[in-house]
């Protein structure tokens, strides 16, 4: 049985310890060379994904370019560490990956991950001589903030002027918050000690892990390796016994990036943190220190986020629509539990014509199953189909006239269930067809003899981060005929993993050797178009603020491309119940009329503005004034909200207030 699993995979460990020097020269970087155990890992590793990997992927020269220059991308990604002369030396490496896999040689990817800790802690030297004296903020000075397609320093004296601009930018940020020299160069002198100690907690483990990430990830994203330790880490999540604030993070360059907020935990229920939000800071409790994570490891960050249930962590975030500003937030922790993350209704309202219709919600943040009480032959044991059931059979008893269902930011999970869910709503046929590394087909059915537990209008609300089996349970409907797809369009992520310890292919005796995900199955629609990297692309399309270059499969270099297979046989159902040129227009008509339609607008236009600028200022009066115009901005929304107050009390929710309309355009086509 498939099962698609959603999961963080982390980069490499770290632990923050104590350190009394105020002096990071003290501080001298590691020489790392691999266990016993990492030569024969790696080479079985590459092995078996030559062997079983969906796309069967050579492991030859031109795989070892790729690799390498993706190896090169992790250790720097913004050029600014490695001078051009360490990259000319790094050539001769670049065809070796595929050699190491015959002869176990793996030292030279050491060797590289060492000159880049030598060049940090280079860097980290400058930088704090740099804070003993003030900067000039009233220069019309610029820093080049996006450097993924600059060019490498050409010497020493090149990097020394680029880092005299970065730090001066980042003594710029906390000035503009009106701290003075003293606290910010405090602050930014903190941060360079604590990348220094945390780098030095760093072991072969870490290293080994981080560059057989960044090999195996040129076979498709998700096929990863997890050290001993990650892998330990990720069945904890997996058994839901995590306790935390509930967010998917992520790495983008040198900030923690909050990927995904879980629906139902801390981060959630708060409101105060979203998908996009930079982690700066992290504080324990009410009182204690922020502690600056800028360019830490995000294992080091998540670590420092977790904690037991009922305790209070503060985070100091840069809010994804706010770049010029940061704020702190507090946050309980609490338990992620599968309760958390159950389907959960809501009865709404919409006007229409003077008549209030009723609507259900059903809200389902993943496709659980509990496969173990199944096993067990427990009768009610929990899943996604059991609940939405029951909870639909409630919603018909309040009189509801139509139906939601809300798949945004639901990740995926089990592919029965997504298949049982479907059959909820249609008579019977397939769902979703299967297809493995030797090219055989299979198709997922529903099978429950012709039932149709709910045959009322419907629609399936989705976004860029509704993935695998939320765009199988969309795609279905949509290929059906059953219902409206309303939202943006998904993630893309159209394939099947499996994890393979490595431990059960090698003789280890004294260490161990952690795991292997593998992709080894695509899916495919009943109309035989595949989910992956396309994804589902609604009925109504509303657009996002989430640039699909960084939130979706189709962002990824190296994601499996999207194709076609043969069409299974279903029957498509209601096509004079469901007129979507109507539906289509009379969306338009709403959306020309909507001031959060505007505003989203606005957000989408000053986002892409903001990923496309290279340089920002070091001016501090420029920066101001950038930030005043922003807060100006902020506070003309909320004043023409309090003045405005919609009938649709979603109407700031357009993707939920377009699916509520959409019921009320069924009702009148029906």
């Amino acid at each position: 049985m498939y099962k698609i699993r959603c999961f963080l995979l982390c980069a490499v460990m770290f632990s923050v310890s104590a350190y009394a020097a105020n002096d990071t020269t003290q501080l001298k970087p590691k020489n790392f060379a691999p266990e016993s155990q990492h030569n024969l890992t790696f080479q079985t590793s590459l092995q078996f994904v030559a062997s079983y990997h969906y796309a069967k992927p050579a492991i030859n020269d031109a795989f070892s370019e790729k690799a390498f220059r993706n190896y090169l991308d992790n250790l720097d990604p913004q050029k600014l560490y490695f001078t051009q002369a360490d990259i000319d030396n790094f050539k001769q490496y670049s065809t070796s990956i595929d050699d190491a896999m015959l002869n176990g040689n793996i030292q030279f990817l050491f060797d590289m991950f060492n000159t880049s800790q030598q060049r940090m802690f280079d860097r980290i030297d400058y930088a704090t001589t740099l804070l003993r004296d003030s900067f000039d903020f009233t220069r019309a000075d610029s820093f080049e903030i996006n450097r993924e397609d600059a060019a490498y320093c050409k010497n020493f004296a090149e990097m020394d002027a680029l880092w005299y601009s970065r730090v001066k930018y980042e003594c710029l940020q906390l000035a503009n918050s009106g701290k003075h020299h003293k606290e910010y160069s405090e602050t930014i002198r903190k941060r360079y000690e604590n990348l220094a100690k945390n780098a030095l907690k760093t072991k072969s483990e870490d290293v080994f892990q981080l560059f057989m990430n960044a090999i195996l990830e040129v076979c498709d994203p998700h096929t990863n390796y997890f050290s001993p330790r990650t892998a330990e880490d990720f069945n904890q999540s997996m058994s839901l016994s995590l306790e935390g604030i509930g967010a998917q993070l992520q790495m983008e360059n040198e900030y923690t990036k909050v990927r995904e907020v879980i629906k139902g935990g801390p981060a959630d229920r708060s409101r105060k943190i979203k998908a996009g939000d930079k982690i700066i800071g992290v504080g324990q409790g009410d009182k204690g220190e922020i502690v600056n994570v800028i360019d830490w490891r995000l294992d080091d960050v998540v670590s420092l986020i977790r904690g037991k249930k009922g305790t209070t962590v503060r985070l100091e975030i840069i809010p994804a629509t706010e770049p010029n500003k940061t704020k702190i937030i507090e946050l309980v922790r609490d338990k992620i539990v599968l309760e958390d993350q159950s389907a959960k209704s809501a009865v709404k309202e919409v006007t229409r014509n003077g008549k209030k219709i009723k609507i259900g919600v059903v809200t389902i943040p993943a496709f659980y199953m509990d496969f173990a009480a199944a096993q067990r032959g427990e009768k009610d044991y929990k899943s996604t189909t059991r609940d939405v059931k029951k909870l639909i059979a409630d919603l018909k008893k309040s009189g509801v006239q139509g139906v939601i269902i809300d798949l945004r930011n639901n990740g995926g999970g089990s592919l029965q269930e997504a298949v049982e869910l479907t059959g909820l709503f249609i008579p019977s046929g397939p769902v979703v067809q299967v297809k493995d590394m030797m090219g055989n087909s299979r198709v997922e059915q529903d099978k429950d003899g012709g039932e149709v537990f709910y045959d009322g209008p419907l629609t399936v609300l989705v976004n860029r981060f509704s993935a695998s089996a939320s765009e199988i349970f969309a795609g279905a409907i949509q290929d059906y005929n059953r219902g409206i797809i309303v939202g943006e369009r998904t993630f893309g992520k159209g394939t099947v993993q499996q994890i393979e310890d490595m431990n059960n292919y090698l003789r280890l005796t004294q260490a161990k050797a952690g795991q292997v995900k593998l992709t080894l199955a695509k899916f495919y629609r009943v109309n035989g178009s595949s989910t992956q990297h396309k994804g589902i692309v609604p009925d109504i399309l509303l657009p996002s603020i989430y640039d699909g270059r960084k939130y979706g499969e189709d962002g990824n270099e190296f994601a499996l491309p999207w194709d076609q297979i043969g069409t299974s046989y279903y029957t498509v159902l209601n096509p004079e119940k469901l007129d979507r040129d109507k539906i289509t227009g009379t969306h338009k008509q709403r959306m020309a009329e909507n001031i959060e339609y505007t505003y989203l607008l606005d957000d989408i236009r000053r986002v892409q503005e903001l990923d496309k600028r290279k340089y920002v200022t070091l001016n501090l009066k420029q920066l101001k004034k950038e930030s005043e115009e922003d807060e100006k901005e902020r506070k003309q929304r909320d004043e023409y909200r309090k003045a405005h107050k919609s009938s649709n009390a979603d109407a700031q929710d357009l993707i939920l207030s377009e699916g509520e309309e959409v019921i009320a355009d069924l009702l009148l086509i029906k």
